[in-house]
C-alpha cells in the first residue's frame, strides 16, 4: 500500500481492519483462555508492545523540543502571552465542559461500580491501580500541584515520576521563555541557539517518522492481540458504559464543532481537513504519536501559524486533555460514587469538576495517562481507587475514542487561538486543496 503511494491514514485503518478480523479469528478457533492463545499473543506483543515501547521513547523528548521550538517560531513583536493564554483557556475550558458532560453521560445511563461482578483479571487490575496510587507521596490537593513543579527535570526525562509530563512542559516553557530573553538582549546568541533548537528539533522529528512508519504492524499486532484474549463476556456485561463513554465522547466533540462555528469557521470544512489525523489517533491511541500530524493539519489545512500549532498540539498532549483527564475520571467517578455511599449531589458536582480540572494537568500523551487521572481524581475525593480495575477489558475500546478527542481538542485550541488572536489565514482555512500529509510515512 505504502508503494502505491495509499494515504497513510488508509494503511493504518486498514491494519485496525486487519488485526480485529484476526484476533475474532484466533479467539472463536481457540479461546481467550488457550495456552496457544497465550503463546501467540506472546510472540505479537514483540510488535505491538515493542511499538507502544518506541512510542513512549519519544514522548519526553518530542514534548520538550516541540514546545521550544515553539518559542523560536513566534515573532519576538507578537503577543506571546495573549497567545499562550487564549491556548490555556481553550484546553482548560473544555475540559471542564468534558468533564460536566461526562458526569451527565454516567448519571444517564445509570452507571453503577457496584452492580457489577469482578473477574480475576479485574481484581489484578485493582490491586496494581491501588499500588500506584499508594506511590504517589502527595495526600493533599495542594502537594499534588506542588509535585507538577519539576524540581530535578533530568529525573523527569526519564518518566519516574507520574508527574514527569507536566514537570517537562513547565521546564520547556522556562527555557523557551529564557530563549525569547536571550534572543531580545543578545541577538547573535539568539541566532545561534535558535539554529541549534532547529537542529535537534529535525533530528527528533526524523526518529518519530521511523517509528511512525511503524504503525501499521504495531496497531495490527495490537488489535489481534486484545480481540483474541478478550473476555466478550465481561464486555457485553460494561457495554453500557461503553456506550454511555462514546456518546459523552461524541457529544464532546460536537460542542467542538460548535465552538468552530461560533469562531465563525465552517465546522464541516474542519471536519474533513482533519478527519485523517483524527483517524491516525482514533487507531494509534497515542496522542504523542499523532502530533506530528497534528501540527502539520494545522500548518497545512487550517491556516494556523507554526509556533501557535506547535505550542497548542505540545501543551495538549498533558494539559486538559477532554478523553483522558476530563470525561473518563469524571465518568469513573460517578459511577464508583455508590460503592462509597457517596451521593452525588450538586456539591458532589461541583467538586468534582474542579478536582478533574486540577488534575487534568500532567496527563502523558502515551497510554496510561487516563488511568493516571482517574487515580487523581478518586483518590482527591477519597473513592476506591481499585474499582478503576473494573473497566479492564473495555480500556481499550474506549481510549480509541477518547484519543481521537484529545487530539481534536489540541487543534481546536490552536485553532482557536489563531482565529482570536488574528494569526489565521483564512484563505488556507477556506481552501478545498487538502494534499497529503502523511507523504513522510
Amino acid at each position: 500500500m505504502a508503494k502505491k503511494h495509499v494515504a497513510f491514514s488508509k494503511r493504518v485503518f486498514a491494519a485496525l481492519g486487519i488485526g480485529i478480523v484476526s484476533g475474532t479469528i484466533l479467539h472463536l478457533a481457540y479461546g481467550s483462555d488457550s495456552k496457544i492463545i497465550t503463546t501467540t499473543t506472546d510472540w505479537f506483543s514483540i510488535v505491538g508492545d515493542g511499538y507502544v515501547a518506541l512510542l513512549q521513547m519519544i514522548v519526553m523528548p518530542l514534548i520538550f523540543i516541540s514546545i521550544v521550538a515553539a518559542f523560536t517560531k513566534i515573532q519576538l513583536g507578537e503577543k506571546f502571552a495573549k497567545i499562550g493564554f487564549f491556548i490555556f483557556v481553550f484546553l482548560i475550558g473544555t475540559v471542564a465542559v468534558a468533564a460536566i458532560i461526562g458526569i451527565i453521560s454516567a448519571l444517564v445511563f445509570g452507571l453503577d461500580a457496584s452492580s457489577i461482578d469482578l473477574g480475576s483479571a479485574e481484581h489484578a487490575r485493582g490491586t496494581e491501580i491501588s499500588q500506584k496510587a499508594k506511590e504517589m507521596t502527595a495526600s493533599t490537593l495542594p502537594q499534588q500541584i506542588l509535585e507538577l513543579l519539576p524540581s530535578n527535570p533530568f529525573l523527569d526525562f526519564t518518566g519516574q515520576r507520574t508527574t514527569s509530563t507536566i514537570a517537562v512542559v513547565i521546564f520547556a516553557t522556562f527555557i523557551g521563555f529564557a530563549y525569547l530573553r536571550v534572543a531580545r538582549k543578545q541577538p547573535d546568541n539568539g541566532h545561534i541557539i535558535k539554529r541549534a533548537i532547529e537542529a535537534v528539533y529535525a533530528v527528533i522529528m526524523s526518529v518519530v517518522t521511523f517509528v511512525l512508519r511503524l504503525t501499521p504492524y504495531g496497531i495490527l499486532a495490537i488489535m489481534a492481540s486484545t480481540i483474541a484474549t478478550s473476555d466478550f463476556g465481561a464486555i457485553w456485561t460494561l457495554g453500557k458504559f461503553v456506550l454511555a463513554s462514546y456518546a459523552a465522547l461524541i457529544t464532546m466533540f460536537i460542542i467542538h464543532l460548535i465552538i468552530v462555528g461560533l469562531l465563525g469557521l465552517n465546522p464541516w470544512r474542519y471536519l474533513r481537513k482533519t478527519a485523517e489525523v483524527l483517524i491516525f489517533a482514533f487507531t494509534s491511541r497515542s496522542s504523542a504519536g499523532a502530533l506530528p500530524l497534528n501540527v502539520q493539519t494545522q500548518k497545512s489545512r487550517l491556516g494556523v501559524p507554526e509556533g501557535i500549532a506547535n505550542l497548542s498540539a505540545s501543551f495538549g498532549l498533558s494539559i486538559g486533555q477532554n478523553g483522558c483527564a476530563g470525561i473518563y475520571p469524571a465518568m469513573l467517578a460517578v459511577m464508583v460514587a455508590p460503592v462509597a455511599h457517596v451521593q452525588v449531589d450538586f456539591q458532589f458536582i461541583i467538586t468534582l469538576v474542579a478536582v478533574v480540572v486540577i488534575c487534568s494537568f500532567g496527563v502523558a500523551g502515551v497510554g496510561g495517562g487516563a488511568t493516571f487521572a482517574a487515580i487523581l481524581v478518586l483518590s482527591t475525593l477519597n473513592l476506591p481507587v481499585a474499582l478503576a480495575g473494573v473497566l479492564i477489558s473495555v480500556e481499550p475500546l474506549i481510549d480509541m475514542g477518547r484519543t481521537a478527542l484529545n487530539v481534536n481538542d489540541s487543534m481546536l485550541a490552536g485553532t482557536g487561538t489563531a482565529k482570536l488572536t488574528n494569526n489565521l489565514d483564512k484563505e488556507k482555512f477556506n481552501s478545498n486543496q487538502y494534499g497529503d500529509l502523511s507523504t513522510d510515512y
